[in-house]
């Protein structure tokens, strides 16, 4: 059983440097703006997420969360340089609830309402994403939120343990890039009847 949550591991960080990887190409070639308080609250709240996995003893399938939280910081800091800088309030709302997610995580030793915050702060991050790709469709990778999607299959597959702690945030990106990807579809074809 140890092995098959590996190869789960190993094939969900495969796919996610598959995705990032065909990401960072359109990044630099203009094809892609990526928006940098999305990509920034992609990166830290998979940190969030990540660090409770580890402290609930999720095992490999940990590791996902935690690869994918790293890659994003780098878009993150891509997208100052090639994406779009306009932050919200909105935006700095998500900011606050995966603040509040860390702190209430801090007082109480319990993640669990932590990764609930940071579950919906990472879902209702996506919300500039789509107002942007509503827009400009072609400007985001479906590539790269198709392969996320299985990724964090594959990702709640590798997990070792399985709570409420461990699972909801994989599961929550399973339903959010499955959710854009059909989105940023529907609407590149809506775009391009015109």
């Amino acid at each position: 059983m140890v092995y098959s949550k590996l190869f789960f591991m190993y094939l969900g960080i495969i796919l996610a440097i598959i995705g990032y990887t065909s990401y960072f190409y359109k990044i630099f070639t203009h094809k892609t703006k990526p928006h940098a308080f999305s990509w920034f609250l992609w990166a830290l709240l998979p940190g969030i997420a990540f660090a409770v996995q580890v402290s609930k003893h999720a095992g490999a399938g940990a590791w996902v969360t935690g690869i994918s939280a790293l890659i994003c910081f780098v878009i993150f800091l891509l997208s100052l340089w090639y994406g779009q800088r306009k932050f919200s309030r909105l935006d700095w709302l998500f900011l606050g609830i995966a603040l509040v997610a860390l702190i209430w995580w801090q007082i109480t030793n319990d993640p669990t309402l932590s990764i609930i915050l940071v579950s919906l702060a990472d879902a209702f991050g996506f919300i500039p994403t789509i107002q942007k790709s509503y827009s400009k469709p072609d400007e985001e990778s479906v590539t790269l939120y198709a392969l996320s999607f299985i990724k964090w299959i594959i990702a709640l597959l590798a997990l070792e343990s399985y709570s409420l702690a461990t699972w909801l945030y994989p599961a929550s990106l399973v339903l959010t890039n499955g959710i854009f990807v059909s989105l940023v579809l529907i609407r590149r074809k809506q775009l391009s009847k015109k």
